[in-house]
Order: C-alpha cells, then structure tokens, then sequence
C-alpha cells in the first residue's frame, strides 16, 4: 500500500531528525525493539495506539504520517 511506504519513510526522518535510534524510539513505544524495526521497514503496521503515540511524540498529524497531507 501506498501509504505504509511513505509512513514507513516519514517514521525514519523523524526519528532520525530527533537524533533517536530504533532502540529509544522502541522503548518510548513501549514496544520491542524488533517490533519497531518492523514498522520502519514496513513488514508490520503500528496499532492505532501507538500510530497515535508516534503522532504525539513528533507533534505531526496521523494524516501527516499516512501521507494524507504534507504538513
């Protein structure tokens, strides 16, 4: 899908703009490390929780993350 593509290449730049690696990001998840590797690389999808939980600690839209909108 489309949009698991650009959420998977918007998830990477925040994280690496925000100077976290896959291991903080995971634990701020409150996920495994593995798990979180998953979404960046696109074999496994957030819940809707945590999809929101990333939306919050970036401060951007869950439609920003999907590639709904731009901003």
């Amino acid at each position: 899908m489309k949009f698991m593509k650009i959420f998977q290449e918007r998830l990477k730049e925040l994280r690496k703009q925000a100077g976290l690696t896959q291991r903080e990001m995971a634990e701020k998840l409150f996920v495994a490390q593995p798990s979180y590797i998953r979404y960046e690389n696109g074999s496994s999808e957030p819940s809707q929780e945590n999809l929101v939980r990333i939306a919050d600690l970036f401060d951007v839209s869950v439609d920003y993350l999907l590639g709904r909108n731009d901003f």
